[in-house]
């Protein structure tokens, strides 16, 4: 069949090797060795045809691309040829890598713009999902180890690609290797702060705001992308492969405008982990290079083995001296892992360990000593061999709870009905305390790591100097709350309402804000800069958006 060009074409198709459309009169061959025999697709911009060219032998395939808007609004048409030269310069800067198509010619015909590129065989991801169902986790952490290299190579030629979505993903027929197609929405002449991640006003700017929605971070949409926005698209095409659901089938939090995913994947905490990080809504906390992402994916082999390593090295005579503390147990209020904390927390008790050993306070070979240092996950909460610690026993008689010694979320509330509202120095660590009413109490000084306080009421209480890092307080209520010189790191704080709450001198490097209210409270731009924010949280100052 020979397919007519002509926009304004009645009946485009017509018989093979014919010359003249028989319906509007236009050229067949378009300038005079490219034949159409059907067309591929229709954007805002273009129609995109495969073709053949008849001036080579064989008569190879390829794709042509036509300028096509669909207005004749001069702003709009100047728009178009803007991105169909780009794209032509794009393709040609970055050469005949192997898993990008070629530029085969790019020219202008009867006041009509061409773009023709190498056929690629084979079908796109988003094909390969429909006709075969999702992939296994196996499956998506092949496929990053597979693209992330082709990423790289683009980034390293200083461009964004900013339209990465499963139907730009192409596994070609012949050898079964990926390749990224679609260079009509790229950004080149990225400057030095965009390359870091940092982008300004002044940095990484686009005339048009292009991009797929769901699969575009806020920064793109912005007119702001960074090598880090493809990071977020490719984690996003993550979620399609793992789910087969594309992210407008996905729920969004009305607060933050976060993609709520992580019920929908049933993968190992690690490449949880991962996927939660390439799609940080907040740039700054998302990977910034490719080459970061590969490297964490290479690392996981490695996390059992440190963990049996450490296991086989804890063997002594006692009894509980081997039973570390399961990594992936305990509630995940958050979505994300614990795994990677884990590790870092067993080597830093082995690095006290043996400061205290070396310094005479704690034998080298007490492992049920250096056991009971190493913080438990709730899946295996236990308590400290006694030992005779009275500093223990004290402090345990001091909570005047439940016979076991320890705070429990059913005594903190009955504690709590029956008019306590001091918790100063108490140890409330990985307590599920979600939707509690716990207003006008008193924690100074005490011990909410990792403790659930999700939707809690937690108006006007006083966290002076309390340790809640990685607490989840996610939607509570903390108006008027007091955090001078609290710990906050990683902690949860997404749609909290934290109006005028005062965070004199708290520490809030990898803060969770997105999407909180932060109006009129008392906190420096250096504590917000270390902490997460997004264009739904409230700063200070009532407006919304980042820093």
């Amino acid at each position: 069949m020979s397919y007519c060009l002509n926009p304004n074409c009645t009946n485009p198709e017509n018989p093979a090797l014919t010359q003249i459309c028989q319906a509007c009169g236009w050229k067949l061959l378009l300038r005079d060795r490219y034949r159409i025999s059907h067309t591929l697709g229709q954007g805002g911009f273009g129609a995109t045809f495969l073709a053949k060219d008849e001036s080579l032998p064989g008569e190879p395939w390829c794709v042509i691309k036509q300028l096509r808007p669909t207005t004749n609004a001069p702003h709009i048409l100047e728009m178009a040829r803007e991105l169909f030269q780009r794209e032509a310069k794009i393709l040609g800067k970055l050469g005949n890598h192997p898993n990008l198509p070629r530029l085969l010619d790019y020219f202008e015909f009867n006041k009509e713009f061409y773009l023709v590129q190498e056929y690629v065989g084979g079908s796109t991801l988003q094909q390969e999902v429909k006709q075969k169902g999702a992939f296994s986790e196996s499956g998506a952490k092949q496929f990053l180890c597979e693209i992330l290299p082709i990423l790289q190579f683009i980034h390293s030629q200083r461009v964004i690609h900013r339209d990465i979505k499963p139907a730009n993903i192409i596994r070609r027929t012949h050898d079964r290797q990926l390749v990224l197609i679609d260079f009509g929405a790229v950004k080149d002449q990225v400057s030095q702060q965009a390359m870091s991640g940092n982008a300004s006003d002044q940095t990484a700017l686009t005339n048009f705001a292009i991009g797929t929605p769901g699969f575009a971070p806020p920064e793109q949409l912005a007119l702001r992308p960074v090598y880090a926005s493809d990071l977020y698209a490719l984690g996003v095409t993550c979620i399609y492969l793992l789910t087969a659901k594309s992210p407008k089938d996905l729920d969004y939090n009305p607060s933050t405008g976060e993609m709520m995913w992580q019920n929908h994947v049933h993968v190992t905490d690690h490449f949880m982990t991962v996927l939660t990080k390439m799609l940080e809504v907040s740039v700054k906390h998302r990977y910034q290079s490719s080459g970061e992402l590969l490297r964490d994916l290479e690392m996981e082999p490695y996390l059992d083995s440190l963990k049996g390593n450490l296991l086989a090295g804890s063997q002594g005579g006692d009894e509980t001296a081997g039973q570390l503390p399961d990594m992936s147990a305990g509630p995940n209020t958050s979505g994300r892992s614990y795994a990677s904390q884990s590790v870092s927390d067993l080597a830093q008790a082995i690095r006290d360990r043996k400061a205290k050993a070396a310094k005479g306070k704690q034998p080298a070979n007490n492992t049920a000593g250096f056991l009971a240092g190493i913080p438990r996950s709730s899946g295996t909460r236990g308590r400290r061999p006694s030992g005779g610690n009275s500093a223990g026993k004290r402090r345990s008689q001091r909570d005047n709870t439940q016979s076991s010694g320890r705070w429990t979320a059913a005594s903190v509330q009955e504690s709590y009905s029956k008019g306590r509202r001091d918790f100063a120095s108490q140890n409330l660590s990985m307590l599920n305390l979600q939707r509690i009413n716990l207003s006008n109490g008193r924690f100074h000084d005490a011990k909410l790591t990792r403790t659930n306080l999700h939707g809690a009421n937690l108006f006007q209480a006083n966290f002076c100097r309390a340790t809640l890092n990685k607490a989840t307080l996610r939607d509570a209520n903390l108006s008027r709350a007091y955090f001078n010189e609290a710990d906050l790191q990683e902690a949860d704080l997404r749609g909290a309402d934290l109006s005028s709450a005062d965070f004199s001198k708290a520490k809030l490097n990898g803060t969770n804000l997105c999407g909180a209210n932060l109006s009129g409270a008392v906190l420096s731009e250096d504590q917000l800069a270390g902490a997460k924010t997004n264009w739904m949280t409230v700063l200070p100052n009532g407006k919304r958006g980042f820093l």
